[in-house]
């Protein structure tokens, strides 16, 4: 009721404000029509006061030149950004945050929920422990409210886990700490399916690329770049578009891809063993994942173990 109310509201404001942009112009606009003679008057006076003024003349001139390029390279400027943005369209690129700006993570998490509600989330990343398991992380309240959800997340047994946790460079980054991690959201995961939320989750091997989020018509993405936190790294917002000549089809395609892929197991949540299956569905074989045997002190849920790293393979 209040919120139809507050529509209602912002509709009127919007009303009155485009009637009074109107008037404002149409005022602007009188005024200068009628003053025209006036300033004509004015300015030839000054003319004849300064055409013979050499000084002042030359003042006047470099004034004028100096204005003039002032604007031609705003106008420049202008142009090529207009066509920047119509190949970044073309593109599909919608958005682009910087994550070092200290306002782009609460706007990021809000944008998120509001495209993800009532959708199905697909995800690609490495432990998402950074974007699940914390319960202010934006994938956690993705879940919540998403009708379905199809994660990939690296196995942290394989051998580029081991490499990304040592390019990092940092004392608390460790395979151990990436198995940990994943462990977090696999409990956390465990939770939302007993609430019955559709949740499947496969591991892959290889190196880890893209930080993927696909949320309906929008997909959100980050690189993974050696050496580098993935929070630090820029975040693009690429939209679908009906002419299929988007970036978005070519990452969509790309998850899909490796959902399909017979190499990547899926995580069984009852039995905690990996499942290969054909591209039919078909059980190939299982074996364990090891996971539990990793895991030997489980931190309770929202916590992290480390204070001085929250996550820096989150997903």
């Amino acid at each position: 009721m209040y919120k139809g109310k507050l529509s209602q509201l912002q509709e009127f404001a919007t009303e009155v404000s485009a009637l009074a942009f109107h008037a404002v112009v149409i005022g602007l606009s009188a005024g200068i029509a009628w003053s025209l003679p006036s300033i004509a008057r004015q300015f030839l006076a000054f003319w004849s006061h300064v055409e013979h003024e050499k000084i002042l003349l030359l003042t006047i001139e470099v004034g004028v030149a100096l204005f003039l390029i002032v604007i031609s390279n705003y106008l420049w400027r202008a142009f090529k950004d207009r066509r920047q943005a119509v190949l970044a369209r073309g593109a599909g690129l919608v958005s682009f945050f910087p994550l070092h700006d200290p306002g782009a993570g609460k706007r990021i998490r809000e944008l998120k929920q509001r495209q993800s509600l009532g959708r199905t989330v697909l995800a690609i990343g490495v432990t998402g422990h950074g974007t699940v398991v914390d319960d202010k992380a934006e994938l956690h309240a993705l879940l919540e409210t998403c009708l379905e959800a199809k994660l990939i997340l690296l196995n942290p047994f394989s051998e580029e886990a081991a490499r990304r946790a040592q390019s990092l460079s940092h004392p608390d980054i460790s395979p151990d700490r990436f198995r940990q991690e994943l462990q977090d959201t696999i409990a956390l995961i465990k939770r939302f399916r007993v609430s019955g939320k559709v949740i499947r989750l496969k591991l892959y091997s290889d190196r880890p690329h893209l930080r993927m989020v696909i949320l309906g018509d929008y997909l959100w993405l980050q690189h993974y770049h050696t050496g580098l936190d993935v929070r630090w790294m820029p975040e693009y917002v690429f939209q679908h578009n009906p002419d299929h000549h988007g970036l978005y089809t070519l990452f969509y395609q790309y998850f899909t891809k490796r959902w399909e892929n017979q190499d990547i197991p899926e995580y069984d949540f009852q039995t905690d063993e990996l499942v290969y299956r054909t591209r039919s569905g078909n059980e190939l074989r299982r074996e364990p994942s090891g996971l539990n045997d990793a895991y030997t002190e489980t931190p309770r849920y929202g916590q992290v173990s480390s204070p001085v790293l929250v996550s820096a393979a989150s997903l």
